[in-house]
């Protein structure tokens, strides 16, 4: 008998027998695949919502379909993170989901805060060997639980209604990449079960059961990335677009820089060569792809250096939606990063 079991295993085992007796609910909709992972799991054995941005597509540069629209007409709840990170929603929740309940998680109580980045090498924001750097006291944070030593400040979010415009802060302050602090999803996972217990009520408990279990299987992910990146902290890599910088925090593995701080606006030969420099610096390290995105730049950078490449999928593109993809999404995160920056031989 093994001694511990992966966290997607005992979240299923968790929940095979919920709380109460459980009645089918629908017209949930999610926007991107690790948020609709994260509803999936607080619905199970209730229903399944249903997920905006399918397969590989990038929601930086996504168009709505006639089946998305179809799909907000007919909703209830509309789960996404905001304006800032799904920009092509906006305006079809005020056309199309006037008759539902949008909940922003980037307003939930609870969530770590970074700003964006600026520049492709990072260097504004060095990082020391616990992944803490300069730009610390620009954080903005609710999480009084001093997880992991990390980044601690103070600034409150709560979730509320699609307002409009109004979401709280200036659109851009922060990255909005927040599924990948592991805290802040067991955040999310709070406000999405409070969502979805006040807009169905009669399955409340199992709501309440699915979460609790989800919450304690981030906690047991958390502990097994920590242990599998302890090896290979310290060494430098480049991403391809700056998305990470949550993960990087929590598990204390700063990136050296991204090729591009936008994925729809591909960088020009001045970046590129600045990239280049950054990674001749660095000596031997990882250069970083991502499935949405062409590679070609990938190879470019570390033609005739030391480096290797890898790729990164900050957004599950490249997996199967459904309650498991968050955790597979994070642990494949944590595996490449491994694989990658770990010494040959």
């Amino acid at each position: 008998m093994p001694k511990s079991l992966p966290a997607a295993l005992l979240f299923a085992a968790a929940t095979l027998v919920p709380a109460g007796p459980a009645f089918a609910f629908d017209g949930v909709v999610a926007s991107i695949k690790p948020i609709h992972s994260l509803v999936a799991g607080v619905m199970r054995g209730v229903g399944e919502p249903e997920l905006i941005v399918k397969g590989a597509a990038s929601p930086h540069t996504y168009a709505l379909r006639p089946s998305d629209a179809a799909a907000l007409e007919r909703a209830k709840l509309v789960f996404w993170v905001g304006p800032d990170m799904e920009a092509f929603l906006g305006k079809a929740l005020d056309s199309l989901a006037g008759q539902a309940r949008v909940i922003g998680l980037a307003e939930a109580d609870g969530l770590k805060l970074l700003p964006p980045r600026e520049g492709g090498t990072f260097e504004a924001h060095s990082h020391d060997a616990d992944g803490q750097g300069e730009a610390e006291h620009a954080e903005a944070s609710h999480d009084d639980d001093g997880h992991d030593g990390h980044d601690d400040a103070g600034h409150e979010h709560g979730a509320h209604d699609h307002d409009g415009d109004d979401h709280g802060h200036e659109h851009g302050a922060f990255d909005m990449h927040l599924w990948l602090d592991l805290e802040n999803a067991k955040a999310m996972v709070s406000v999405i079960e409070t969502a979805l217990s006040q807009a169905d009520p009669a399955n409340l408990a199992t709501y309440r059961a699915n979460a609790e279990a989800m919450t304690a299987s981030i906690d047991t992910l958390s502990r097994d990335v920590e242990a599998q990146l302890a090896p290979v902290r310290g060494r430098g890599f480049i991403v391809f677009h700056d998305a990470y910088q949550y993960f990087e925090h929590r598990f204390g593995v700063p990136a050296a820089g991204s090729i591009t701080v936008s994925p729809e606006v591909m960088p020009g030969a001045e970046r590129i060569a600045a990239i280049r420099t950054r990674v001749e610096e660095l000596g031997a390290t990882c250069v970083f792809a991502e499935p949405q995105f062409e590679p070609r730049l990938v190879d470019v950078i570390v033609e005739g250096t030391q480096a290797k490449a890898g790729v990164l999928d900050p957004e599950g593109g490249s997996l199967t939606e459904g309650p498991e993809l968050y955790f597979d999404l994070v642990r494949n995160l944590a595996s490449s990063l491994r694989d990658c920056l770990a010494p040959a031989g």
